[in-house]
């Protein structure tokens, strides 16, 4: 990994991986029940897309809340580290650290010298000191808390946040929804949807999105802001821009829809894989109608601590 010249070589536990109906995960992840997601190269393809996706829906701002001078961030659940890699290339004179339970989506080529990136589990306490970080990123990392972690998670990074210090939060709630209401029960990507959540609520909560804002603020979070934004599976809308974002979406969620549901539909809920894939290419066949109007209820959260 990137970063001091001390840090740790990884271990070969963290880089072990194991083969499930031809995807390649992290045993240690799927183990100890942390992340249920592959870890293979279809999976790196299928993050970048997202975070171009993202980048889309968020008119191409890393950050949120208003910040001045940068001096340290921390990027919880880096990923493919695109979005640590983009706030230091941009911030020159900030140290940009960044954690993460598998580093196999990381591409080395993509770093610069302030940009520091190791191997840690965030349902563990994170081991930054306290009033270190101007600015803690936390996108899509619910797939990979426990249920019982988010206090305190929360609690964590307001710890180590700087008096003034900004948190900010993405996650996806997903539960397919539709804009016009033509998406029923007996749909295959509603179907999709409560198995996912049946096969995840054992370890995960798939609540989480929809409570961060009241988790900051039970965590002692101020000027707490939350905002609901319906990410398009594919281009359906009106407004050009919704249109372009469901567009650029679209192979995305087709590719979600597989790799997130594998190993929880087969190994927790017993699925054969026949049914799994009979499942999912009939989800992937509704998520592309535009008639469906489909889409994921994405949230944003930010939230400072205290001044004093």
């Amino acid at each position: 990994m990137t970063g001091h010249a001390d840090t740790e070589e990884l271990t070969e536990e963290v880089r072990e991986t194991i083969t499930h109906h031809n995807r390649t995960y992290q045993r240690i992840a799927v183990d100890r029940k942390i992340y249920f997601v592959p870890v293979d190269d279809d999976e790196t393809i299928r993050l970048r897309i997202q975070h171009d996706v993202l980048t889309m829906m968020f008119d191409g701002r890393s950050i949120f809340p208003p910040m001045g001078a940068l001096r340290r961030v921390l990027d919880c659940g880096f990923g493919t580290g695109l979005w640590a890699f983009q706030v230091a290339w941009e911030n020159p004179r900030c140290e940009v650290n960044g954690i993460d339970v598998s580093p196999h989506h990381y591409n080395p080529d993509e770093s610069v010298e302030n940009l520091y990136l190791n191997v840690d589990n965030l349902n563990m306490p994170l081991q930054f000191p306290s009033n270190n970080f101007d600015l803690v990123n936390s996108r899509l990392v619910a797939g990979g808390i426990d249920r019982s972690r988010w206090h305190g998670y929360m609690r964590d990074i307001l710890r180590c946040l700087r008096a003034g210090g900004w948190c900010q939060m993405v996650e996806m709630d997903f539960n397919a929804q539709s804009d016009n209401g033509t998406l029923t029960e007996g749909h295959a990507l509603r179907q999709w949807s409560e198995k996912y959540r049946s096969a995840i609520s054992q370890f995960k909560n798939p609540e989480a999105p929809r409570r961060l804002g009241h988790w900051m603020r039970h965590a002692g979070f101020t000027d707490v802001e939350e905002r609901m934004i319906p990410l398009p599976m594919c281009g359906w809308s009106d407004n050009q821009r919704e249109f372009d974002i469901g567009v650029a979406n679209q192979e995305n969620v087709r590719l979600l829809l597989g790799s997130l549901a594998l190993y929880p539909f087969t190994e927790l809920l017993g699925m054969t894989i026949t049914e799994f894939h009979v499942l999912v290419a009939q989800a992937r066949a509704e998520a592309s109608t535009p008639a469906l109007k489909p889409y994921f209820r994405t949230y944003v959260c930010v939230g400072r601590k205290p001044r004093r």
